[in-house]
């Protein structure tokens, strides 16, 4: 393949879109969720900075920007320092595989609406996920906190026990698409039918093993403020705070668009042949959905003890999501498919 200039340039676009469309939706997907956590409580939510409060991530990104950032004396600086970092790239380079829509025709020039299509997506997905755990264990162990080591402990743990039954839960639609490129997996939906018809287990053990991955309630247990104090982000403060704020959000975002891909048909919907520039709509919207129904279970159920998490993903996720997987496969040898 012959690199040109315009194909760089055209790299460097995507890679910048999708880099604001993360951290311009990490913003306002903590609006969103406070106007839903809100109005299920009966009440209004954030309503003065701005018209009904549309201003409201801009006051609070000025205002961490501006909060005095601490550093803990005893504290190992330069993990302290590169921890949070190590937590919010995974986030922001997970989507990089993901596509918005089809092909679009600029001017004469094809243009695909994905960063990378490439032929192992879902391995590249569970290793980039994998990494961020690193930044929250260090952030609690170079804290020098009792509270905050227990915190990144608790998330390792947690890993542990959610990690084999979200990779399992990638593996029926990958058998069903008979490839793990998440474009040829939506491509396969086109043709039959959105997964989750033929997947309502896989999608229901992903939809809970993610939960885990972003540290959501009823699976907060690293953070867990009653016990631990805010756990592996303790002594952290400012912008560093921050930033394990965007990690938790932008994943938030990164899962459910690749659940929409995985399960729910992806950019699919009408009238795509005629508007292709609708693709990218009707995965906000399935994306929009998936992230409602993250916050209504955090706004429902109350959290559960770490022990219990860990017995929940070995003895009732794991055996679940091998069967989901043995059915999926026999269901393909008797009725056929690619």
């Amino acid at each position: 393949m012959v690199i040109d200039s315009a194909m760089i340039w055209e790299w460097v676009i995507k890679s910048v879109a999708i880099l604001i469309f993360c951290t311009a939706g990490f913003a306002y997907t903590t609006l969103y969720e406070r106007k839903v956590l809100a109005r299920m409580q009966v009440r209004w939510g954030p309503n003065r900075a701005g018209p009904r409060g549309i201003l409201q991530p801009v006051a609070d990104g000025i205002k961490l920007i501006f909060k005095e950032e601490l550093i803990p004396a005893k504290a190992d600086k330069l993990i302290f320092v590169i921890a949070p970092v190590i937590t919010v790239i995974p986030a922001l380079i997970i989507t990089g595989v993901v596509p918005w829509g089809p092909d679009i025709t600029i001017g004469g020039r094809t243009i695909h609406l994905y960063l990378a299509n490439i032929n192992v997506a879902v391995l590249y997905i569970m290793s980039i996920t994998s990494i961020s755990v690193y930044g929250i264990t260090l952030a609690g162990w170079s804290s020098n906190n009792k509270y905050a080591t227990l915190g990144g402990l608790r998330s390792t743990a947690q890993m542990i026990s959610y990690e084999l039954a979200l990779g399992l839960a990638f593996v029926g639609p990958i058998l069903l698409a008979g490839s793990m490129s998440l474009q040829d997996i939506v491509a396969a939906q086109a043709k039959s039918v959105p997964f989750i018809l033929l997947q309502p287990l896989g999608a229901v053990i992903y939809m809970i093993a993610v939960i885990a991955e972003v540290n959501r309630a009823p699976f907060d247990m690293p953070e867990a403020e009653q016990e631990l104090t805010a756990g592996y982000h303790t002594e952290y403060s400012g912008m560093k705070f921050a930033l394990f704020f965007m990690a938790e959000y932008i994943k938030m975002i990164a899962v459910s668009t690749i659940g929409a891909t995985l399960f729910l048909g992806g950019y699919l919907g009408p009238f795509l042949n005629v508007a292709p520039w609708l693709g990218p709509v009707y995965l906000i919207g399935k994306v929009a959905i998936l992230l409602y129904g993250l916050i209504w279970l955090r706004a429902t159920l109350p959290r559960i003890r770490y022990d219990r998490l860990m017995a929940f993903g070995w003895k009732v996720l794991f055996p679940l999501a091998l069967l989901n997987v043995v059915l999926t496969a026999a269901g393909i040898t008797l009725f056929g498919g690619k």
